[in-house]
């Protein structure tokens, strides 16, 4: 799945609010990592009881996958507990309607309870992978909905004057519509406060594409709206040795910065990736290893920079690699000792990783990499911000930063 295919997938619909009239095309929960992990569960689900299997919002909420992950994640009350329906309901109810309303699933009634079944599982299964894709289809999909819509145009303006008035005035704008054409409007005063939440999501979104302010506790942002202010997680550890000198070790920076990584989360993430990596192996390599000289079939997923020490890499698929038993335990960790890395079969690790993702970004039906995130990937496991300066495709140039690494 390709951002072009979202794309063009999008342009096939029409999401014009004033013929559905369906303020819950976009809510609160709707944040790029909360339709991650729900899309994650919804694909996880249908995997365990099959594509054509119909299903409800607590069906996802107290799956066994939606259990043992949510919670940890986002430091919420246990996702079965007796105390957990306010915490959850909406959690998931808002994505899966968000979803809905896209159509990437359909929605039925069954008396009371909405029902839900797969309508696009590849897009469904490209907004489960990262939060980044989560995040590529949000701003396709609001853009498309305020296009359809009609509202495009009091957005250009406010991103072309960045005012209190022009900011007040958009608002004024956006409510006024929602009133006028969903049920929001029957809702007095809460009605008000709902719009005030969907408008959040809206406006940040497109704001932090255009590099632009947004909105921020009701009022125009002081600055540039950031990554993490569309997360509805957000604790910063996302990037968390961002600012780390270069001769500080990174254990060290995190003691004096006091901060605590949030391991659940990048266990999820990189456990999700490693799945990710093995479905593809499995299904255009015949499973087996992406380098040489071993016919055993690769089922370890390799950091190729370690978990442990690069966390924040850990589930990029540019810092995976395929490999059999043998390697991984013999040649990748000499001794079967995971603690430790062999830098050289690292370093040929990396340069077959090379070719691997130049093979697939220009060759393969289905894309699963990104020059820019192998170029990040770079950057952190070395510690070098030269890797960033590399131009686009230019996987020659990738191959020689790497070969000077590991010059002694």
């Amino acid at each position: 799945m390709t951002e072009n295919e979202i794309i063009s997938f999008l342009s096939n619909k029409n999401y014009d609010i004033r013929v559905h009239n369906n303020a819950r095309w976009i809510d609160q929960k709707c944040t790029p990592d909360v339709l991650c992990i729900v899309a994650d569960c919804i694909i996880n689900y249908l995997d365990e009881y099959g594509e054509d299997k119909v299903f409800t919002s607590n069906d996802i909420w107290f799956s066994d996958y939606a259990i043992h992950n949510v919670h940890d994640i986002f430091s919420k009350v246990k996702v079965d507990s007796s105390s957990a329906s306010n915490e959850y309901d909406k959690f998931f109810g808002q994505p899966i309607k968000l979803f809905a309303y896209a159509g990437l699933l359909n929605e039925s009634k069954n008396g009371r309870s909405n029902i839900y079944e797969i309508a696009n599982r590849e897009i469904l299964e490209f907004i489960a992978i990262r939060e980044r894709n989560a995040l590529i289809f949000l701003t396709h999909y609001i853009s498309k909905v305020l296009s359809d819509s009609d509202l495009s145009g009091a957005f250009d303006e406010f991103f072309r004057v960045q005012t209190k008035d022009s900011y007040n005035k958009l608002k004024d704008t956006f409510f006024t519509f929602t009133v006028t054409h969903t049920d929001i409007g029957s809702k007095g005063s809460d009605g008000k406060l709902e719009c005030g939440r969907i408008f959040t999501k809206v406006i940040n979104v497109l704001a932090f594409k255009n590099r632009k302010r947004g909105t921020e506790r009701g009022h125009i942002s002081k600055y540039a709206i950031t990554y993490d202010m569309l997360m509805y997680n957000r604790d910063n550890f996302r990037d968390i040795y961002a600012d780390k000198p270069k001769d500080v070790a990174r254990k060290d920076f995190l003691a004096s910065q006091h901060i605590v990584i949030n391991e659940a989360y990048f266990t999820y993430q990189s456990q999700k990736a490693k799945n990710r990596l093995r479905k593809y192996n499995e299904k255009y390599r015949n499973g087996m290893s992406e380098m040489p000289n071993d016919n055993e079939k690769a089922t370890h997923m390799h950091h190729i920079f370690s978990a442990s020490e690069y966390p924040e890499i850990s589930f990029y698929l540019e810092n995976l690699i395929a490999l059999t038993p043998n390697q991984h335990f013999n040649h990748a960790h000499p001794n079967g000792n995971t603690s430790v890395i062999d830098r050289d079969y690292q370093h040929d690790c990396l340069i077959v990783k090379t070719d691997n993702i130049k093979d697939n970004l220009e060759n393969a039906v289905e894309k699963i990499y990104s020059f820019s995130d192998f170029l990040r990937v770079l950057y952190i496991g070395f510690n070098e911000e030269t890797f960033l300066e590399i131009e686009q495709n230019d996987y020659d140039g990738i191959k020689t930063k790497i070969e000077l690494e590991y010059i002694a």
